[in-house]
This record gives structure tokens, C-alpha cells and sequence, in this order.
């Protein structure tokens, strides 16, 4: 095994993992840049690969997270995108599903569709559900839409026609007519990128991918070029949505699969710490500095959905822009530690605005001027000013102290400590809210699960967190700050692909299911065998089924193998046990209906050796001590700080305490105890 590197871009910090033959990792954090962010990619690639005193040509493989896609589309920064569809469905974006994620709010504000309707054109065609044309496609009116667009100014056009999933034929001869009329358009179609029904879903999914495939192309293209300069001979990675990595190439074809690109290797490490502790029931908890990602971990998986939104408002299901994509059933709130703290009707409000990198929190000493969780956490005594990211930076207590008493503490009548309390409260109970939506809202019980904490901020929140929500165990990895990191290099190559079939289930046609699920599996392996995997790939498949009648599936396991009634057989029992464990019964009697057949073809994931914990204390290691404030205890106390390096396998910790390492800093509160597992994680028993 030759070097590997892993690098995951968030909105505050941009993080470094090089992974040696050896195993042993070196690590690196820098603050993100912009609006270029691989700037600080390649600043600190350069860094951290002169530190460990290696080549570009030694590293065989680097793998990259990044949330560029879901910025682009949050702040809607791309331009010149056009939407070409079926006549009389021009207005599918903004008429959605026609329902009001808030019924009783009468204030609501749904996301504006990314493409305004002048830039979306209509072509005379109409092709059925049964995949046969009542209404062949208009070449003359075609060409006159396309140039009309094309002379608006589209260079980037999603086409999404009625049934195109069951028929791609009109779509195909579109996309050729672009090619004659507007050589200079990039083309999406909706039955490459999204071949399921559902036509809001699926435009809104191909107008995504359509939206960040200029950004993402330039921005992949680039870094491509920067490391090929360098000496670098692999090739480029990149994270999916999925827990998946492919090469950059294919994401450059479908960039809407990597939208939330680094925050799914941070779930997947996390379930990787979950085997080694032997807790395979968890909730993921990512605090970075922008957000906070949480994930359920049920039997070691993550929990998956293929109905993706983005950019939800307060949570709300149906607020956000859906996806039909396979990903981590991730919630993601503005709770991170550039999270800005302000005084709103008298009490303190926090998030979801951030301070980012620039200018960052008031203790960054860059400009910034406004109280965020960081600098909350430093007042606190939480944070050591002078080992912030291992010393790289040096943060400003009295900066912080500052900006908390000017905007908080004096307008509300509170002490300095007891603001800062607050601002640490309020974030913790917004983040309690979004981990009941991923625990009881999937029906489990969170004082059944275990939390792993990560994240530069996540240990100093995740014992408070897991004390509000009956949480009995937390596990704080070592080096937690750059979790999503280590996931990127402990990914599995992977590749997913789903197709609509709707059919009862008892009335399948079994050899016209093998042939779709062999051109399927052709598919995916083309992608993951590109990316030059050996040896062996599984190829994993299931099926969106319902009760005919319903509307809303579940994802149900299908055997490998011919599927022929015994098979089919497995699927219906399969359904019904699953359906169970969701709404607490089932109907073994009624019909299914089985809806979208899906696909996955997976390469055997790298091996990442962690770091064990050292074999004899250096003195316990105990650092030093410093003042810290703990309610419990009534206020301020002199409390230990230890050193993560010198922790050896065994040793335990009560609260309250404060743990140090380069990337992170974990909190003890009172009633916590931490014992050091054999690879440095401090595993801890909530009272």
C-alpha cells in the first residue's frame, strides 16, 4: 500500500489526513478560502506532504470531500442554466407538489426554483406512462426553443421530458438537436441522471445537476491540473452523497450525487469507530464550524434515503429543493462554532448564521466582530488560546469577551460567563432538536443508542448533548477534528443506479426484471471498474415497495440471483418485516406494489490502520490545570487539562476535565466518566 492522502473541505476549516504504507496518519487543518477553496486545498496538501517528508509521486491516491454543489445551490450563484420539457409542464418547478410543509403557518416561504421561467422552454411531445408515444416529438418547434434559449443566454441545458424514464428516445433526439443549433451548450437529461417517476422530483434533480456542473467542472478540472503539475500520478476521487467515492470524471457527469460530498465520510467513520468500540447503533454528530450533521447508524450502515433535500427550511419536511439520489440521511443545521449569537426579543438567539473563515469568530483576531459559539466556548475556559488547531492559530480571549458583553451581556443585564453560558445552552438545545428528528423520528430510541462525537467543535458539545437526550455512551475518536478526513481514505468506491418499473408485485414479469437489473449492473460496474479497482466488486440490490394504494415507499433488500417467485417470495416477507418495524404493524395480506428497482456496485474499501494509545502514562496525562466554568459545580473551577497524546489504554477520566489534541477538544462535564480504549478514543459513561 502506497501513500494515500484525504482532504474534505467545510465552510470554516478544510482538513488533511496522509495515510503512510505504515498506517500511521498525519494530519493538518487550515482555514478554508474564498471564494476559491482549493486554494487552501492545495496550500495545505503542500504542507502537510513537505511535514511528512514525501513525494507527489509516492501518493497513489487522493481522495477529496467538498460541499462546493450545495453552496452553489444555497446561495444560487450559478448562471446560465435553462430547462427544456414537455409542453404544458413549464411550470413544474414552481408549482412543486402543490403542499405546504407548514400547514398553519401562514408566513411561509418556499425556496424560489433555481431556473427562472424565462430560461425554461417547452417542445411539443408526449410520451405515456407505458413508455409509448401519443405525440411524436416536433423537430422544427425543438430547434426554434433551443435557439431561443441559446440566445438568452443558456449554457448549461437540463432536459426532463414526460415518462422520459420508461422512454428515453425524445429525450436522445433533443439532446442531438442541441448539438446541431447550440454546439456550446453542456446537456443533462433527466433519464441519465434521475430514470425514476415522480416529474418533480426528477426535473428538480436534473436541473440540480445541471446547476453546479459548470462550477464543478471548473472547480474538479483545476485542482486536477494543480496536482498534475505537482507531480501527482493517481488520479483524483471524490466523495458522494452516498458514503461512496468516484473518480472526478464521473462526477463531473453527474455532480448532483456528490451535493453533500464531505459530511457522508464523517458518517462513515463514524460507524467505522462504532465496530472498533463494538456499538453498532449510533448517532453521528459532525460540529464543524458552519453546521452541525447528524446521521442515524442502525447495524453499522448508515440510514440511507433516496429522497434528498437540500436547503430545508427549519427542518420542515417538503421545504427544501428534493433529489431523487442515494445518500446519507444526514440533518444539517446551522449550529457550528462560527455560529453567530445575537439578542432577539430579549432572550439569546444562536445560528443559523455564520462567521465562517472570513472574518471568522471575534477571538480569530480577522475582522470579525460578531459573539459566535467559539468564542462562547473560549470565554468559558473551554478552548486553550495558545493550542487552537494545535497551535497554528492563537485565538483572543479578550477579543471574545468583547463581543460577547457588547452584544449580549450588557443589552440582556447578564455577567460575561453567564451570556457565554447561554450562548453554549442555546446551541446545544438546537442541535437536541435535530438529533430527536434523526433518532425518534426514524423510531429509535435515543437512551438505546450510542453518540460518537466529531468535528473541530463536536466533543466540546457531545457529552452535553448526550446528557439532554438520555444518551448513555458517548465516544469521542481521536482525532476527532478531522473525522470526515479519515473516512474519505476509508470509502469504498461505489457507484448506485435505479430505475422506475411499477408493477404489483405478484404480477412481475421475472425475465424482463433479470434483463433491467443486468443493464443496470453493467452500468455501475463500467463506473466503479474505470476507476481501476481490483479484485472484487458486490453488486447490492433492493426495491422501493408500498401497499398498492400508498404513496410513500420503503427500500426493501432483493436476493441476489434470478428473481423467480421463490425470490419474489423474500422480497414480500421482507417488506412486511421492515413495514413493521416502522409503523409498529403490517398487513401480510394486502397487494404490493413494487415501484423503483435500484442498484449498487461496490469495490472493496482501503484498509485504514488508526493509531493505538500510548502503552504507559506520562503522568497520567495530566497537562496542567485552568480555569473553566461549570453550572453544576457552581461556577468556575480549576479544572484538569490532560494531553490526548499521553493517555494510555485503560485510564480514566472523571468529569469535570478537558481533554487537548491538536485538532479538537473534548469537554468532560460532571457526572461523565472517560475511559481510553487501545486506539486513543475516550469512551464515556453519561451519569
Amino acid at each position: 500500500m502506497a501513500f494515500r492522502v484525504g482532504f474534505d473541505v467545510g465552510g470554516t476549516f478544510t482538513d488533511f489526513v496522509l495515510q503512510a504504507p505504515s498506517g500511521e496518519l498525519t494530519t493538518g487543518k487550515r482555514l478554508t478560502t474564498y471564494p476559491d477553496p482549493s486554494a487552501a486545498c492545495l496550500a495545505g496538501l503542500d504542507e502537510l506532504i513537505e511535514r511528512a517528508g514525501v513525494s507527489w509521486a509516492e501518493l497513489s491516491q487522493a481522495v477529496h470531500g467538498t460541499t462546493l454543489g450545495s453552496n452553489v445551490v444555497i446561495e444560487r450563484k450559478g448562471q446560465g442554466v435553462g430547462l427544456l420539457t414537455t409542453r404544458g409542464f413549464r411550470d413544474v418547478l414552481i408549482i412543486g407538489r402543490e403542499k405546504r410543509y407548514q400547514v398553519y403557518d401562514l408566513q411561509i416561504e418556499k425556496p424560489s426554483p433555481l431556473i427562472a421561467r424565462r430560461f425554461i422552454g417547452e417542445v411539443t411531445e408526449r410520451v405515456l406512462a407505458d413508455g409509448s408515444v401519443r405525440t411524436p416529438l416536433d423537430e422544427a418547434d425543438a430547434r426554434r426553443a433551443i435557439r431561443a434559449l441559446a440566445a438568452r443566454g443558456v449554457t448549461t441545458l437540463a432536459i426532463c421530458l414526460l415518462h422520459a424514464y420508461v422512454n428515453p428516445a425524445h429525450e436522445q433526439r433533443l439532446a442531438a438537436l442541441a448539438a446541431e443549433e447550440a454546439p456550446h451548450l453542456t446537456v443533462t437529461l433527466s433519464h441519465e441522471v434521475s430514470p425514476t417517476f415522480r416529474e418533480y422530483e426528477r426535473t428538480s434533480t436534473t436541473v440540480v445537476n445541471a446547476y453546479v456542473m459548470a462550477a464543478i467542472r471548473e472547480y474538479l478540472h483545476g485542482l486536477g491540473v494543480a496536482l498534475d503539475e505537482r507531480g501527482y500520478r493517481g488520479r483524483l476521487f471524490v466523495m458522494q452523497s452516498s458514503g461512496g467515492v468516484a473518480t472526478a470524471e464521473a462526477m463531473e457527469r453527474y455532480p448532483v450525487r456528490m451535493i453533500e460530498s464531505g459530511p457522508a465520510a464523517g458518517a462513515l467513520m463514524a460507524a467505522a469507530y462504532g465496530e472498533l468500540t463494538g456499538h453498532r447503533d449510533l448517532i453521528a454528530f459532525d460540529m464543524g464550524g458552519t453546521t452541525a450533521k447528524l446521521a442515524l447508524i442502525e447495524n453499522g450502515r448508515p440510514f440511507t434515503t433516496t429522497a434528498f433535500e437540500l436547503h430545508r427550511v427549519n427542518n420542515a419536511p417538503g421545504s427544501g429543493l428534493p433529489m431523487n439520489i442515494q445518500a446519507i440521511d444526514l440533518v444539517e443545521i446551522g449550529a457550528g462554532g462560527g455560529s453567530i449569537a445575537r439578542p432577539r426579543l430579549g432572550v439569546i438567539a444562536v445560528g443559523p448564521e455564520s462567521a465562517s473563515s472570513t472574518p471568522g469568530p471575534a477571538c480569530y483576531g480577522r475582522g470579525g466582530e460578531a459573539p459566535t459559539v467559539t468564542d462562547a466556548n473560549l470565554v468559558l475556559g473551554y478552548l486553550n488560546p495558545d493550542y487552537f488547531a494545535g497551535g497554528a492559530m492563537r485565538l483572543h480571549p479578550g477579543a471574545a469577551a468583547r463581543a460577547i458583553e457588547d452584544t449580549l451581556a450588557r443589552p440582556l443585564g447578564l455577567s460575561l460567563e453567564q451570556a457565554a453560558w447561554g450562548i453554549h445552552a442555546i446551541v446545544n438545545t438546537n442541535m437536541e432538536l435535530a438529533t430527536r428528528v434523526v433518532s425518534i423520528e426514524r423510531g429509535r430510541d435515543p437512551r438505546g443508542l450510542t453518540f460518537v462525537a466529531f468535528g473541530g467543535s463536536g466533543p466540546v458539545h457531545g457529552c452535553r448533548l448526550a446528557q439532554a437526550l438520555g444518551v448513555p455512551r458517548v465516544i469521542l475518536p481521536a482525532a476527532a477534528g478531522v473525522t470526515a478526513a479519515i473516512g474519505l481514505l476509508a470509502a469504498e468506491v461505489r457507484f448506485d443506479v435505479s430505475r422506475t418499473y411499477v408493477r404489483r408485485l405478484d404480477a412481475l414479469e421475472p425475465a424482463r426484471l433479470d434483463a433491467m437489473y443486468g443493464e443496470m449492473g453493467a452500468q455501475a460496474m463500467e463506473v466503479v471498474r474505470d476507476s481501476a479497482v481490483g479484485g472484487a466488486v458486490t453488486v447490492v440490490r433492493s426495491v422501493d415497495a408500498r401497499y398498492v394504494g400508498q404513496g410513500y415507499e420503503l427500500t426493501v433488500p432483493v436476493p441476489a440471483g434470478p428473481l423467480d417467485a421463490a425470490a419474489l417470495g423474500r422480497v414480500r416477507a421482507s417488506f412486511d418485516e421492515i413495514y413493521a418495524a416502522r409503523y409498529g404493524y403490517a398487513q401480510p395480506a394486502e397487494p404490493v406494489e413494487v415501484v423503483t428497482w435500484k442498484l449498487s456496485a461496490i469495490g472493496g474499501a482501503p484498509r485504514v490502520t488508526l493509531a493505538k494509545a500510548a502503552t504507559s502514562p506520562v503522568a497520567g496525562g495530566l497537562k496542567g490545570r485552568r480555569r473553566a466554568y461549570f453550572p453544576e459545580t457552581g461556577g468556575w473551577i480549576d479544572c484538569p487539562i490532560y494531553d490526548r497524546y499521553k493517555l494510555a489504554a485503560g485510564l480514566e477520566i472523571a468529569g469535570p476535565a478537558i481533554v487537548e489534541e491538536r485538532e479538537s477538544t473534548s469537554v468532560l462535564p460532571p457526572g461523565a466518566v472517560a475511559t481510553v480504549d487501545e486506539y486513543a478514543n475516550l469512551v464515556v459513561e453519561i451519569a
